[in-house]
């Protein structure tokens, strides 16, 4: 397996293992969501823990406004925040 397929698979094992705690394993409701930013993406993210963040990031993933965050919106976050660590990163070279 690719590193490009083990990270796709570690996405989608990351999204399966947090949603669905609800009931409905297809989205993240906002306490899944604070709970995946908490431990998976916690040091990275610093204030996961702060309700207002939390609350901040989930109605800017929310956006068809269902009140949950889905595979392809918690994707979306993914990918924004990786380019700003490449951008980071590229910038300190």
């Amino acid at each position: 397996m690719s590193d490009i397929q083990k990270a796709m698979a570690l996405l989608i094992t990351s999204f399966d293992k947090y949603a669905g705690k609800d009931g409905d394993k297809h989205t993240l409701n906002k306490a899944e969501l604070k709970e995946l930013l908490k431990i998976e993406l916690g040091e990275m993210l610093g204030k996961a823990g702060d309700k207002t963040a939390v609350d901040r990031i989930f109605n800017e993933l929310d956006r068809d406004k269902n009140n949950s965050v889905d595979f392809q919106e918690f994707v979306t976050m993914i990918c924004s925040l990786t380019v700003m660590c490449h951008e980071f990163f590229a910038s300190k070279k």
